[in-house]
């Protein structure tokens, strides 16, 4: 039985995939459906979930039915190589995460080029999620916290851990972060 995580992020995934069928922005449909740009970028990473008022309304903007919306089954996506400029901007303030792919419908894994800035961090509050993750620290330095366990790593360390015990990434140290990261399934 898939958790509410899987779900949202099921459900956001099909959002992303019908309204890129459709040619919008996330921009232009949060205009047509009168809702704010946030709110269609947090349901469509898996972040929240609409009420069935709001997903119509957003429905609405694309135009898809709501029967439509839940029979819909997106493709998987079939690229194999993806320049620089072509990777997925998903993070937000001081941390860059930039994800291979735009559709990870059909897929067992996410991969993310994460770039923390100086004095970043993913919040003070530790996170959990349905899967497992690891990374490679290409440069600079990261502190690393899962459940009780505290380290820092810095270029060459890496990390692997069951992401269902909260955790958190706090950029350590006078120069950016870079960390090559996968985690699977793609709950993040």
């Amino acid at each position: 039985m898939a958790n509410t995580l899987d779900e949202d992020l099921e459900l956001g995934l099909r959002l992303r995939a019908l309204r890129e069928r459709a040619g919008l922005s996330q921009r232009a449909l949060a205009k047509r459906a009168n809702v704010t740009n946030s709110t269609i970028s947090l349901i469509e990473s898996g972040k929240t979930n609409p009420s069935v008022g709001a997903l119509r309304r957003i429905l609405d903007g694309i135009p898809v039915s709501l029967s439509e919306f839940f029979a819909f089954e997106p493709e998987p996506e079939k690229t194999v190589f993806y320049a620089a400029e072509d990777l997925t901007e998903i993070g937000k303030g001081g941390v860059s995460l930039k994800q291979v792919g735009t559709n990870l419908f059909g897929r067992a894994m996410m991969i993310l080029m994460e770039t923390y800035e100086v004095n970043a961090d993913t919040g003070r509050v530790m996170y959990g999620h349905e899967a497992e993750e690891g990374g490679i620290v290409i440069s600079g330095r990261i502190e690393v916290t899962v459940g009780d366990q505290r380290k820092i790593l810095g270029p060459g360390d890496a990390y692997y851990f069951d992401s269902r015990t909260p955790h958190r990434f706090r950029q350590v140290g006078p120069e950016k972060c870079v960390i090559v990261s996968a985690c699977t399934p793609p709950t993040f």
